[in-house]
């Protein structure tokens, strides 16, 4: 069924192509489409259809703006010549013989940029005769010359102007005289063989005069202005026009402005230079008053407080006035009155704005000048290396503006760009309402106001009558009067008219250029009799007689005209009014400075970036694009004003460094920021309170949402999207920023993975807080990329392989486990094994916490977990590995150990091969010091081993590893724990009365999460509107499968199990020699040399050495090794199955047990040294008593552990009764849990 027309552009209307993208750049489209969508005629073709004396007048207008807009073309070529001598080839002296060659291509090279300048000469002679013509044509004294319009004089003074303009560029260009010089040598090499070149050589001379000669356009003017008479009355007009014009507020642009400014001294010295006005010019022209149009305040940081709130109530009232007009045409039934009200304010708000927009504008130039003018004094090289010299251009742009100058610059140029681009939005909305207002104010005047002098105070002057009727006939609309206008009615209009208004019906139809310019031209020639000798002003030195009041009139609506031109083209003069593209422009010192180009760090608008990227201003950071809108200006005038394209390249090439500068600051600035934030956030609350200064760690509000909002941001023509840009260079960041997290780690050892872990925390949390704003990459996706564990060969992360590597050179040889603790801290430093460490990569703030204080705070919190390894490390170890890691690092940790079981076993050979045949156990009449020496005599063969410190190192290394797996099992069965809770409610499992876990179905027997989806998507079947059913169907499927694969993984297994069922594995291989059985069936007590009989050896010298320290290291032998060699050699002789036999035969254990037995109130030694109340052993004896009880408690800890995790009810084990009878498969008794026996979290 086809939708009708009517509906489908209906709903079209509805839609709306805006986006939220903020105002915070300028116009930018003058490269796009042009300034302007209309071109305002300056040849006026229309004029002579009026049939008036103004005719003869637009030809000379008409003939001086070609002249102009010649001129300003020249102006262009000579604004941008550089010299060509410097691109000329040197020939070397092999190829001399080509000199004639070079000559020649050389001249015919030049001989182009000598035509243009030959051009230059003619235009300025014709210039000169024109401009000299019409201004004797004005000082005659006839009455049939009309003095010269107010569009006449605008002409003479641009074209003065131009003229100007091109003195001063000849006398600044050092490059023309130069390249002139080698144009003339190469003429006179090559011209030998021409002929008739006499008239050449002269021509060139009278060039080579012109460009040498400074001021010699000005000169020649002067000559032909007093060539013929005196003019001396049309200059003090112009003087006189110039005047008013800037005291006045006729001059809409400011360029209109700079251009009388720049003629005004000019024209004051050429008629002081006259015979007779020179003395008499300042008596008719007071000094006072030219001096008050120089003397201003020119730094804008003066007036910024008067700027800021001009834009903010400017803005108010604009935005009402646009709105009310909104409302006006929307209305259907809007009053006639109110209408014309609305819409003559909305033209009066656009002219303030105009004049704002002239004013701010002006300000700028005005500094800039004042800043060319006035070179800093202090200047030093912002790259000493590169150079210490300090250019012209840097004194007078980089050097010259302070801190606040570069402000309050950055505050009006985004100002006038902002208010500009305001302005340019709703062109096409109040268009036809401008146009309204035009036609309205000239309707009321000429039906009006005119018709009232008619019948009033021209009533009986016939010539000045003529005026107000032909202006009547030139702009009069008559289609919306009731009267119609004819000849033959106007005296009946005249005399009917008397006292009522004309009613006229308004129309959006604007008045041409013509019509304009004859209007000023009668209203002059009505005020001033057509004669410009008239030194009081056009209104107020008027000799003609005219009522006060209708001269008040007719000076209103005569500056009003000025203004409607501008008006009418909006476009063109908004663009003309933002255009800041001056500030890029450095001829003159590129020139002077005698370099290609200037670096950036000299370019006043990125100086302006660089301020507001640098002060990180909340107001002005949304104000970082407008300064680029001055390279916009700038490439549009390179272009469109100069026509050089290598300008546009030149600007071209450094906006495209500078926005990427900004990218990048702008990125590092928000990724600071953000990264302070979440860094604050991570801080303990705790620490804050109790903190003194905490405004250090707190995080104030910066406004980057319109950044991340831009685009489309124009820039020389083309589109970015800025936001895409801080998304790639965010990528970028994070990715850096995870590399020197890793770097940094792996310059430390494995304490610091604490650290790392709160640092990837924070990291984490800065790219939630950014991906709420840019679109980034997922942070697990770069994670796994800079940790190299996403690629199909990567089977091992860069944070496992880094952790295995400390554990292996580092943790394992030089860490020490204290048990009671449940900590590794790193041993005496004598003990430790050299280890080597890439060097730290330099601390970036940004890549840390954000801030200096941040870091140091949590630097601190991470110095608390720097000096130990426990818990939080496993903790951190687990979360930064994941399941995809974990597994090579604990199979890799398996490899160890079965290559440190390969790298003891021959020691353990070696052991019992230096072991003496029977080692006698004494008797306990021998007493403890009697038992302590005869081992000690017995047991020399381990500690004159050669290999015992590497196998105690060997022994502390498989202790360490074991004890590193019981606290990784303990985190990950908390981790599990954890998983477990928030998945069963899903799969429906509960334990039952065993205790065992079991699976409760629903009624169709699927799990909770199996039948939810089910049902779901049995729903959405049904329902006739489903589009894909299939997605629903296989969205079914998904959650069976989901509930396969978590049922499975509910219960896994124990890391401790494994790594003891392996460590059993390992050792069944040498079972044969560390648990040799008796061949008689009984226990050896006296010759065995079974593996615990080489521990209990190693144990009982080990105690000896725990209370003295080794000759020549100064530490104790648990300053060494701690804990973990009884934690290895428990679990290997637990696991060959000899823990009882080494309980009941150890040489450590017998000597307790001779202790034990002399403490008992029975004994006569007790009783002997309570009764002398001294102790019954020395302080060596006692120390070993004390320590061989702490090992004894700690290898009954060890063996408790290893008998709830690792049972041998199922193993043989051998015991001799009282009886003497062997007893087999002894059933150990019920031990204590495994998590009794660990530490707390």
């Amino acid at each position: 069924m086809a939708v009708p027309v009517e509906e489908a552009v209906a709903a079209l209307a509805t839609f709306s192509l805006e986006d939220d993208q903020p105002d915070i750049q300028g116009l930018a489209v003058t490269l796009i489409g042009g300034r302007s969508t209309t071109e305002s005629a300056i040849d006026y073709e229309d004029v002579p259809a009026y049939q008036l004396s103004l005719a003869e007048d637009t030809v000379a207008i008409t003939q001086l703006d070609t002249l102009i807009s010649e001129g300003r073309d020249l102006v262009a070529v000579l604004y941008s010549y550089r010299s060509c001598v410097k691109a000329l080839p040197q020939l070397p002296e092999s190829m001399k013989q080509n000199q004639g060659d070079l000559y020649l291509e050389t001249y015919q090279v030049l001989d182009i940029e000598i035509g243009r300048l030959r051009g230059m000469q003619r235009w300025q002679a014709a210039a000169a005769t024109r401009l000299a013509g019409d201004m004797h044509k004005f000082s005659r004294f006839d009455k049939s010359i009309k003095g010269p319009t107010v569009t006449h004089m605008w002409g003479m003074v641009r074209l003065l102007d131009v003229l100007l303009q091109l003195d001063h560029l000849k006398n600044a260009k050092a490059s023309i005289p130069n390249d002139f010089s080698w144009y003339k040598r190469t003429f006179t090499q090559i011209s030998a063989q021409w002929p008739d070149t006499d008239g050449m050589r002269e021509e060139l001379d009278d060039l080579q005069i012109f460009l040498s000669t400074r001021w010699t356009i000005l000169l020649n003017l002067q000559a032909e202005i007093y060539r013929v008479s005196v003019v001396e009355d049309v200059l003090q007009v112009l003087i006189l026009f110039c005047l008013e014009l800037l005291e006045s507020d006729r001059v809409l642009l400011y360029s209109e402005r700079h251009t009388l400014l720049r003629v005004l001294p000019v024209l004051v010295i050429l008629a002081m230079s006259g015979e007779k006005e020179g003395e008499s010019f300042l008596k008719k022209i007071k000094l006072s008053r030219l001096v008050r149009v120089f003397r201003r305040e020119y730094l804008i940081v003066h007036h910024i407080p008067t700027i800021r709130s001009q834009h903010d109530e400017y803005c108010l009232r604009f935005a009402a006035a646009v709105n009310e007009l909104q409302a006006v045409k929307v209305a259907k039934d809007a009053d006639e009155v109110e209408s014309t009200q609305v819409k003559e304010n909305m033209y009066l708000v656009i002219v303030e704005g105009f004049q704002l927009l002239s004013e701010w504008t002006g300000r700028v130039w005005e500094q800039c000048a004042w800043k060319f003018s006035r070179p800093a004094k202090d200047a030093t090289p912002f790259d000493p290396e590169r150079s210490k010299d300090v250019t012209d251009y840097e004194k007078v742009v980089r050097c010259n503006y302070s801190a606040a100058e570069r402000k309050a610059t950055v505050e009006i140029t985004s100002y006038i760009k902002g208010l500009g681009t305001m302005m340019e939005r709703v062109d096409t909305l109040i268009a036809d309402a401008i146009w309204e207002v035009l036609h309205a104010q000239v309707q009321e005047f000429v039906q009006n106001k005119l018709a009232t002098m008619l019948r009033t105070t021209f009533k009986k002057k016939k010539d000045l009558a003529r005026i107000l009727t032909d202006m009547r006939i030139i702009a009069a609309d008559w289609m919306g009067n009731s009267s119609e206008y004819n000849a033959g009615h106007v005296s009946k209009l005249r005399e009917e008219g008397v006292g009522v208004p004309v009613t006229f019906r308004s129309r959006p139809a604007a008045p041409t250029a013509a019509q304009l310019h004859c209007l000023q031209f009668l209203i002059h020639e009505l005020v001033s009799g057509g004669t410009p000798k008239k030194m009081g002003g056009f209104f107020s030195g008027s000799e003609i007689d005219i009522p006060h009041a209708d001269m008040r009139q007719l000076e209103n609506f005569f500056n009003k005209l000025a203004f409607f031109p501008h008006i009418l083209d909006y476009r063109a003069t908004l663009a003309d009014l933002t255009d800041l593209g001056f500030l890029w422009f450095r001829e003159f010192y590129l020139e002077t400075s005698r370099v290609i180009q200037f670096p950036i760090e000299c370019s006043l608008p990125w100086m302006l970036v660089e301020y507001v990227i640098e002060s990180q201003e909340t107001g002005l950071l949304e104000s970082v694009l407008m300064p680029f809108d001055i390279y916009n200006d700038a490439a549009d005038q390179a272009l469109r004003t100069l026509k050089q394209r290598f300008l546009y390249d030149e600007i071209e090439a450094e906006v495209d460094l500078c926005f990427d500068q900004l990218v990048f600051k702008l990125s590092e600035i928000i990724f600071t920021y953000y990264k302070t934030q979440a860094s604050s956030k991570m801080l303990d609350i705790s620490f804050l309170e109790v903190v003194e200064n905490q405004e250090k760690y707190q995080v104030f509000p910066k406004r980057f949402d319109s950044l991340f909002r831009m685009r489309r941001v124009k820039l020389l023509g083309r589109t970015i999207d800025l936001a895409f840009l801080f998304g790639q260079r965010m990528n970028k960041i994070f990715r850096e920023n995870l590399d020197f997290l890793f770097e940094r780690f792996e310059a430390h050892d494995l304490c610091s993975i604490v650290d790392l872990q709160r640092m990837v925390d924070i990291l984490s949390r800065t790219h939630e807080l950014l991906s709420e704003h840019i679109n980034m990459d997922p942070f697990p996706l770069m994670m796994g990329e800079m940790g190299e564990t996403i690629s199909l060969m990567s089977f091992s992360g860069r944070i496992a392989t880094q952790v295995f590597a400390e554990l292996q050179n580092d943790f394992f040889p030089n860490f020490i486990l204290c048990t009671t603790t449940q900590r590794f801290i790193r041993s005496a430093k004598s003990c430790q094994q050299p280890v080597r460490r890439p060097t730290p990569p330099n601390a970036d703030p940004s890549f840390l916490c954000g801030t200096p204080d941040l870091n140091v705070a949590h630097g601190n919190v991470g110095d608390l977990h720097s000096n130990f390894f426990g818990l939080p490390h496993m903790f951190a170890v687990v979360k930064l590995l994941g399941s995809r890691s974990l597994p090579w690092l604990v199979r890799a940790l398996l490899d160890f150990l079965s290559q440190k079981i390969s790298v003891m076993e021959p020691r353990i050979q070696e052991m019992r091969d230096s072991m003496p045949k029977a080692i006698a156990i004494p008797s306990h009449d021998w007493g403890v010091e009697g038992c302590l020496r005869n081992f000690s005599e017995q047991l020399q063969w381990a500690g004159s081993y050669d290999g015992l410190l590497d196998m105690l190192q060997g022994l502390k290394e498989i202790g360490s590893l074991i004890f590193w797996m019981s606290l990784l099992d303990t985190v990950m069965r908390q981790t599990e724990t954890v998983h477990f809770m928030q998945v069963v409610p899903w799969l429906g499992v509960v334990p039952n009365k065993d205790g065992q876990l079991q699976q409760l179905l629903a009624d169709d027997n699927y799990s909770p999460l199996v039948s939810l989806f089910k049902q779901a998507t049995e729903e959405v079947l049904s329902h006739p509107g489903c589009l894909n059913n299939a997605a629903f169907v296989s969205m079914a499927k998904q959650a069976e499968v989901a509930d396969i694969l978590y049922m499975n993984n509910l219960q896994t297994g124990s890391i401790l199990d494994y790594t003891l069922a392996y460590l059993g594995a390992i050792l069944a291989r040498v079972r044969d020699k560390w648990d040799a059985p008796s061949k008689t069936g009984l226990i050896e007590i006296t010759s065995s040399r079974e593996y615990y009989r080489i521990y209990s050896g190693i144990q009982f010298f080990d105690l000896q050495q725990v209370h003295s320290q080794n000759p020549g290291e100064g530490v104790s032998f648990q300053e060494c090794f701690g804990d973990a060699v009884a934690w290895g050699g428990c679990t290997i002789l637990y696991l060959l199955g000899q823990e009882l036999r080494f309980e009941l035969l150890d040489f450590t254990y017998h000597v307790l047990s001779v202790a034990e037995s002399d403490t008992l109130p029975s004994s006569l030694s007790y009783i002997e040294s309570r009764a002398k109340g001294i102790s019954s052993y020395s302080l060596e004896v006692t120390a070993f008593l004390d320590n061989a009880k702490k090992a004894r408690r700690l290898n009954s800890h060890v063996f408790s552990l290893l008998r709830a995790r690792a049972p041998h009810e199922d193993k043989l084990a051998s015991m001799i009764t009282q009886t003497g009878s062997v007893v087999h498969r002894i059933k150990y008794p019920i031990t204590p849990s495994f998590y009794l026996t660990l530490a707390k979290q």
